[in-house]
């Protein structure tokens, strides 16, 4: 599919392919299709000239925008290898992952190299560090430079390069790990396309309507299939303004931006999809309510993008035991370990993690089982409480817990001092509704919550973490425990 995109492109095609939003949300081009082929030709142009081959690596830290999409796509083209850097993770992090990926050269933009310059006492604010880049590896700069910013590194005049058609690395994305052993996974040419297709054939994007979001697997699919993508708007008035005026066919937000958006009154058109953490089915069915047409839950990992879906409908029918995160999507298996670990494996999956062995399956670090092709999640199998005798896996009994009013909600368990633990249930309500009414709600589910019935219960927002602010399950025991 990224092939296919690439050879889409034309450079007299004014068609418009990234859009942004203005103050005030009205839509705004930042590139046509006919920029995006100038800007992949040139790039491809550039990093050839520099003496990149087909099987070298290159890190990008560039930002999410026309720039970063068409550096990944000439890199592809070229069959080099993506090691994506994230600003996030801190120095001493991000010299591991680098000295595990070792780049022969390293593309980042401007603000990137600033946080480890002049603007890293901002940075350091921001929870922003990256270490000094040209010390690692030769670093060119995308986009416009900022004095201190290393040299540039313009798209290059000139006809395209020409493609790698064999297979290979295509990219590597750092989940986790220490510094003494950051992990990585490695996604081939072939496992990257095939996600591609079916987060293609899940969304359906239809020409010349727009598809509002920012990942690199809304941008490729909505792309190749004639569609511009708008990158979402910062803040949720400016992102409901955007919406209203764009009118989108398709959307995709995470949990905690649909949240956001909900509260600040977002009205959807056509479908709308979440991922990279929870989704429930309140949540699903709220916006729908806001008038999307379908609200689809995407169950995904990094190692396997995407692995089953599931629209709101059928999520709030599922009257079983666990949390329903859809039917696995073409291709994509699944089976369940001697520990009830979930198990992946498809076209989809990743080759391997960075530095091992390949492997088939993919472990995903869920309690989970997978009948007739639909999939039910018990939680993390980290997440475990013992309470008792009794193993209480929260993914099991949290969406018991999402009744009208509850907008998120988690189970921890929380040291008892005898080496036993207490079962709390934190609470966050939908905005205006108060305590006492989710108190009130939550009275028949936690009876019939039977040997996980919680201690207790803790109004409070649920702490959030990471990129994608899933629940951070520590932060939420450290709360209950103070409550």
């Amino acid at each position: 599919m990224l092939g296919d995109l690439i050879a889409s492109l034309r450079e007299d095609d004014p068609r418009p392919a990234v859009l942004g939003a203005r103050r005030g949300g009205r839509p705004v081009v930042r590139a046509t299709r006919g920029d995006l082929h100038r800007l992949v030709t040139g790039y491809a142009a550039a990093l050839h000239a520099r003496g990149l081959v087909a099987g070298d690596t290159v890190g990008v830290a560039v930002r999410p925008g026309p720039r970063s999409l068409t550096v990944l796509l000439a890199a592809y083209h070229l069959g080099l290898r993506v090691a994506v850097l994230d600003p996030t993770a801190g120095p001493e992090v991000l010299l591991a992952r680098l000295a595990l990926a070792r780049p022969r050269l390293v593309l980042a933009d401007a603000a990137a190299q600033a946080v480890a310059g002049w603007a890293a006492p901002l940075a350091r604010r921001a929870h922003l560090a990256l270490p000094d880049l040209a010390a690692l590896a030769p670093t060119v700069t995308i986009g416009r430079r900022l004095p201190g910013s290393a040299p540039a590194l313009p798209p290059a005049p000139g006809p395209r390069p020409r493609g790698h058609d064999g297979e290979g690395d295509a990219v590597v994305v750092f989940t986790s790990g220490t510094t003494s052993r950051p992990r990585a996974v490695v996604h081939t040419r072939a496992s990257l396309t095939a996600g591609m297709r079916l987060v293609h054939d899940l969304v359906r994007p239809a020409p010349d309507r727009p598809v509002l979001g920012g990942t690199f697997f809304v941008l490729v699919p909505s792309l190749a299939g004639g569609a511009p993508v708008a990158l979402p708007a910062g803040g949720a008035a400016r992102l409901v303004r955007q919406a209203a005026r764009l009118g989108p066919q398709a959307t995709y937000l995470t949990p905690p931006q649909l949240r956001a958006a909900l509260a600040a009154g977002m009205r959807f058109t056509g479908r709308v999809y979440s991922g990279s953490a929870p989704v429930n089915a309140d949540l699903l069915a709220r916006v729908r309510q806001a008038g999307a047409q379908e609200a689809w839950g995407v169950y995904a990992l990094t190692e396997v993008f995407p692995a089953a879906a599931v629209e709101a409908r059928a999520k709030a029918a599922y009257e079983g035991e666990g949390d329903l995160v859809g039917d696995l999507l073409p291709g994509v298996r699944a089976r369940t370990d001697d520990q009830g670990q979930l198990l992946l494996a498809g076209a989809n999956a990743a080759h391997r993690y960075l530095g091992e062995e390949p492997h088939e399956w993919v472990a995903t670090g869920d309690v989970g089982r997978a009948v007739d092709g639909r999939v039910v999640l018990g939680g993390r199998c980290k997440d475990m409480i013992l309470r008792g005798a009794e193993n209480i896996y929260p993914g099991l009994y949290e969406p018991a817990l999402h009744v009208a009013g509850v907008e998120l909600a988690v189970l921890v368990g929380v040291p008892a001092g005898d080496g036993d633990e207490r079962v709390v249930a934190v609470v966050q309500p939908t905005p205006g509704v108060s305590a006492d009414a989710v108190r009130a709600a939550l009275r028949d589910p936690l009876q019939r919550m039977g040997a996980a019935r919680p201690d207790a219960v803790v109004v409070a927002d649920v702490p959030l973490a990471g990129r994608s602010r899933k629940p951070d399950r520590a932060a939420a025991a450290r709360l209950a425990a103070r409550s």
